[in-house]
C-alpha cells in the first residue's frame, strides 16, 4: 500500500515514537522510508560574526538530530533530508518532492527554543497534506 514513508523527526520523545512506528510501517509495507529534519533559518539580523557563529552551531545540532534519526531507524545517507525553513512548510514540500504515500510525526516536538515542530505544525501538515498523515504519541 505504501511506496514512501516520510519521517518529520525533531529528536523529541514523540518524535522518537514516530520512527519506532514509521521504521515497522515501511518494513511490514517494503517501503522505502525518508527522514527529514527541519532548522529554522538564523535571522540576518545577528551580522557577521555572530550570523556565522549561530548558523554553525543550528547545523552542528541539525546534523547531529538527523544522525539520530539515521541510527534509530537504519536508513542509508541519502534518505536523510536536512532542510532549513518552517518546519510544516518544508515537511510538506519534502512529502511532494519524495511522493510520500504517508507522512507519520509526533503530535507534539520540542518547542520554539528547540526551533521544531509544535503542535501547531502538526496539524498544519495534517490540514494539508497530499497524503495521510499518521501522528505519534
Amino acid at each position: 500500500m505504501f511506496k514512501t514513508i516520510l519521517l518529520a523527526y525533531d529528536g523529541s520523545d514523540h518524535a522518537k515514537r514516530a520512527a519506532d512506528v514509521a521504521k515497522a510501517e515501511a518494513l511490514a509495507h517494503g517501503a522505502r522510508l525518508v527522514v527529514v529534519h527541519v532548522y529554522e533559518p538564523v535571522p540576518d539580523y545577528l551580522g557577521e560574526p555572530f550570523f556565522q557563529e549561530a548558523l554553525k552551531r543550528r547545523l552542528e545540532r541539525a546534523e547531529k538530530v538527523l544522525a539520530e534519526a539515521r541510527e534509530r531507524t537504519g536508513i542509508p545517507q541519502e534518505d536523510a533530508l536536512l532542510l532549513e525553513g518552517r518546519p510544516a512548510e518544508a515537511i510538506l514540500e519534502a512529502a511532494l518532492g519524495e511522493r510520500a504515500d504517508l507522512i507519520v510525526m509526533g503530535t507534539r516536538g520540542l518547542g520554539a527554543v528547540g526551533s521544531l515542530f509544535l503542535g501547531s505544525q502538526s496539524q498544519k501538515v495534517v490540514a494539508e497534506a497530499p497524503c495521510p498523515v499518521l501522528l505519534v504519541r
